[in-house]
């Protein structure tokens, strides 16, 4: 009986070391977690951290190349882990059709390298006309997770997971390069557009000086969209065009007039600079603006690398469809900025509240046409998608420009991600630049977006 139960007590004893042996590293590191759901978000924030520093001072690539580079960034990350996300699905081939590499079920990955190998092949394409200075923050944010997370797991785990991250985000890349309209357009973001020969009716767009002299971006709504139909990427049309007092159109001229003349209260300057992100070398864009809000969330809920995957990848969809959808339906509409109108018909003197603190510019006005608002479309569409991963009634403080000192960046509380989007809509016409028409079409049309992307078929 005694020699029974030591033959018993070695057999488990030897089952259970079979066993750690078997799912132990070959060289003796620890055994990686394969699943992205219980790993930590850490490398995918610094990777949109770093976009965020990059693209503040990447020339043309405000508001639309920023939008699409964080669509296809926030994809290629997500695509690339799906292997190790029980319970979500593939966007890329039951949405798009896109045939794209797989991470080997039978095979062991470290998600953290897929991730950042993923974002070390891609973000210097995206960000190519950048100086060197800004190119090697990409490289060294690269090494040193390579170095990190090759302590963490086994070489020939770390070697496989580079590769497939690597080769996944070249995929990605060749497909982003077949989009005519968007691919490489911060290289020319007037493309011949002859903004005069549009200019045929009274309320019809046209630039304002200081600033360029032509429409910025003027066929984006031909660049690809990933939730968004063709269908569905003309927002509704604004008011029709009235000088008459009294009419809806001239009761909003005098309502942005009033608000702006002789200047911004302290409340609404707040407001209205706290939004802002217009210009090149003081912030990030207004479509990037969503990514602080997403890292800030990330960090606070202490995501997990899944989790953080899928809020990058419906925030990036978002904001890329929003750019389109709100180009497209700014050309088409061509209505002119509430400076143009103001100076015709009320004040001939009167200037916006947009100032720039870098250039010492005055009275600035974004180039394209008034209607809609992108910053509306882009807060409602990224408030949407946001909302889809941490709830409609996530409450949070933002804290995007806490320690800036050129402006008034003194955190604000909300109760919702719809919120902040109401109030960064309201923001542009504090400062002059915009109708509340194109605030209101502008939560509109993007709450519409967002919604598209949100029910696409993220999760089995």
């Amino acid at each position: 009986m005694r020699k029974t139960s030591l033959r018993l007590l070695l057999s488990i004893s030897l089952f259970l070391l079979a066993s750690f042996l078997s799912n132990s590293c070959g060289d003796g590191s620890p055994q990686p977690n394969t699943d992205a759901t219980l790993q930590p978000a850490e490398v995918a924030l610094k990777w949109n951290e770093l976009f965020l520093e990059l693209e503040r001072y990447a020339p043309n690539y405000r508001p639309c190349p920023a939008a699409r580079a964080l669509g296809y960034l926030g994809l290629a990350a997500y695509e690339a882990c799906i292997t190790g996300m029980p319970g979500y699905n593939s966007i890329a081939e039951r949405v798009l059709g896109l045939s794209l590499p797989r991470a080997d079920k039978d095979e062991e990955y470290y998600w953290p390298e897929v991730v950042n190998a993923t974002y070390g092949y891609l973000m210097p394409l995206f960000f190519e006309h950048l100086p060197i200075a800004q190119k090697e923050k990409i490289k060294a944010l690269e090494t040193f997770f390579e170095q990190k997370l090759f302590e963490e797991t086994a070489e020939r785990t770390f070697i496989r997971s580079r590769a497939h991250g690597q080769d996944l985000a070249y995929a990605i890349w060749q497909w982003a390069q077949s989009d005519a309209a968007g691919h490489q357009a911060h290289k020319d973001p007037f493309r011949g557009y002859n903004w005069q020969a549009r200019n045929t009716k009274p309320y019809d767009w046209e630039p304002l000086s200081p600033g360029p002299d032509n429409g910025l971006f003027p066929y984006w709504g031909n660049a690809r969209t990933f939730a968004l139909p063709k269908n569905a990427l003309l927002c509704r049309p604004p008011l029709p065009y009235s000088e008459t007092t009294g009419s809806a159109l001239h009761t909003q001229a005098l309502e942005v007039y009033s608000q702006n003349t002789p200047q911004l209260p302290y409340e609404s300057r707040w407001i209205a600079e706290y939004w802002s992100d217009d210009l090149l070398n003081l912030t990030f864009s207004p479509a990037s603006r969503w990514i602080a809000i997403t890292n800030q969330v990330i960090e606070k809920e202490s995501a997990s690398l899944a989790v953080a995957l899928e809020a990058y990848a419906k925030v990036g969809l978002a904001l890329n469809d929003a750019s389109v959808g709100c180009w497209h339906s700014k050309y088409h509409y061509n209505i002119e900025r509430p400076q143009s109108y103001i100076r015709r018909i009320i004040n001939a003197n009167w200037q916006t509240s947009l100032n720039n603190p870098l250039t010492g510019e005055r009275g600035l006005t974004p180039s394209s046409p008034s209607f809609p608002s992108s910053h509306a479309v882009f807060a409602a569409a990224a408030a949407e998608a946001l909302s889809s991963v941490f709830g409609y009634a996530y409450s949070m403080t933002d804290r995007c420009h806490a320690t800036r000192t050129e402006f008034i960046g003194t955190p604000r509380t909300f109760d919702s991600f719809y919120e902040m989007a109401q109030e960064c809509g309201w923001s542009r016409v504090l400062l002059g630049v915009h109708f509340r028409m194109d605030i209101d079409e502008g939560l509109r049309f993007g709450t519409s977006i967002g919604r598209h992307v949100a029910q696409l078929p993220w999760k089995q």
